[in-house]
């Protein structure tokens, strides 16, 4: 009777740990939506003292739009409800399709020479016609929100204290809150945008003793160009996978590391059989996420933080031109 008892016991200890595991498997969802809106919350209360304590007008921001592209239009309607929400006084320039670039060019530097003018940022993309390298030099370095300015680069490349693209800037913060560990880590950046995959990689090599604190991993950054077996190969070992490419399903469960976190930054319209449309990202999301510790939503993971973070780089502008900072 008593060896039965045993028997049972320990078949309900099994029954559990497997239980347990498979709970385990399924990972933890980082909440970007959640984050950013806690951010703003937090940015609020700062700016609010900011101005109250220190005589200080609200800090102030102007996006430039040029053309009709609709996600564009609703990628800055998500910018300016943010800055209202936090107290930043914020103005939106339109320009048709048809403006030249010297147009915008002449714009630019209006706004630079304006002391009412914190941060700038032209939506991107601008027409073809444009040189979007151009347009993007010809903003203030001070007033440069984006990080997208040669110099504002050049100082992030050499960890210099400076304005970070906001995407990069709010995956940083994201593993940062959720306590991913990344010293002496094995990352793979998939994407080598000069907006997104390449200040996120400078950011996660670098050391953390700089000027602009980095987080100490060891990075491989892929791109188009890297044989998918290259990239299985690589992403297989690696503990942090981010990817920014666009490309939809890029990443699938049989490269991911189990427990690894998975940083999904594409996002990708696309139509069901329904015949609706969806946003999703560059994960194979319900695959992946039975495999990986952590893993960002597409919506709700590092898009509303990209929004955030430009918030904090727009009071950040107003606190560096009054010479708070």
């Amino acid at each position: 009777m008593r060896f039965i008892l045993n028997l049972v016991q320990t078949i309900n200890r099994t029954m559990t740990s497997e239980i347990l595991s498979n709970v385990r498997k399924v990972a933890e969802i980082i909440d970007g939506k959640k984050v950013a809106g806690d951010i703003r919350k937090e940015l609020k209360r700062e700016i609010d003292e900011w101005v109250q304590n220190n005589n200080n007008r609200a800090p102030s921001l102007v996006a430039v739009i040029v053309g009709e592209d609709p996600a564009s239009k609703k990628y800055v309607e998500n910018k300016m409800n943010a800055a209202k929400e936090v107290g930043i006084t914020s103005k939106t320039i339109k320009l048709e399709s048809s403006a030249t670039e010297k147009d915008i060019l002449n714009l630019i530097n209006k706004l630079n020479k304006d002391d009412t003018v914190d941060g700038i940022l032209v939506q991107l993309p601008v027409p073809e016609h444009v040189s979007e390298r151009t347009v993007c030099n010809a903003v203030d370095p001070r007033k440069d929100i984006d990080g997208f300015h040669i110099n504002n680069m050049g100082k992030l490349c050499v960890n210099n204290e400076t304005f970070v693209p906001c995407t990069a800037l709010g995956v940083m913060e994201l593993i940062k809150r959720y306590k991913i560990k990344t010293f002496g880590k094995n990352v793979v950046v998939c994407g080598r945008s000069k907006n997104v995959g390449l200040p996120m990689a400078m950011l996660l090599h670098s050391d953390y003793r700089n000027e602009l604190p980095g987080l100490e991993a060891t990075v491989t950054l892929c791109h188009r160009n890297t044989p998918r077996e290259e990239l299985v190969y690589f992403a297989k070992r690696a503990d942090i996978i981010i990817s920014a490419t666009g490309v939809v399903n890029l990443i699938t469960p049989d490269m991911v590391k189990p427990g690894a976190c998975i940083i999904d930054v594409g996002i990708t319209r696309i139509q069901t059989e329904d015949g609706k449309t969806k946003l999703v990202g560059d994960v194979d999301f319900d695959g992946v996420s039975k495999v990986a510790g952590h893993i960002t939503p597409v919506p709700g993971g590092v898009g509303p933080m990209t929004v955030a973070m430009l918030m904090k780089n727009t009071f950040q502008a107003a606190k560096s031109l009054k010479g708070t900072t």
